[in-house]
């Protein structure tokens, strides 16, 4: 594969798996250097394609809610009740420790990202 900048899905698609072929390459080697300058071209891909919003942490919950396809009911799933992933998302209830924990290992989101203030509805 020569190596060029990622302008669309099929490019980085492609990148992506000359990435995984190439994933075991013995460091010195000119394919180690390929997967850095690969890996380097997907994450700028991916930074400006897929931008991680900036926002409180009902923001962050909504966003990723969308980009993995799950309405309330992952929520639901997740917290175990209905009412509490709707008390959630609607800002009557903010989020426990134990959720950013669930949050951060179910679905990836950086915990640190979940422990900002935010407002509650009245």
């Amino acid at each position: 594969m020569e190596i060029h900048p990622i302008h669309t899905d099929a490019d980085h698609k492609a990148a992506l798996a000359e990435i995984e072929r190439i994933f075991d390459a013995a460091p010195g080697t000119p394919e180690a250097d390929k997967l850095d300058i690969l890996a380097t071209l997907v994450e700028r891909y991916e930074e400006q394609r897929w931008p991680v919003p900036e926002g409180d942490p009902v923001e962050i919950i909504r966003f990723v809610m969308e980009q993995r396809g799950e309405g309330q009911a992952g929520l639901t799933r997740l917290f175990g009740s209905a009412s509490r992933a709707s008390e959630i998302i609607n800002r009557k209830r903010a989020l426990t420790m134990e959720m950013v924990r669930q949050l951060h290992r179910e679905w990836g989101i950086p915990a640190e990202l979940l422990i900002g203030s935010y407002e509650l509805a009245a």
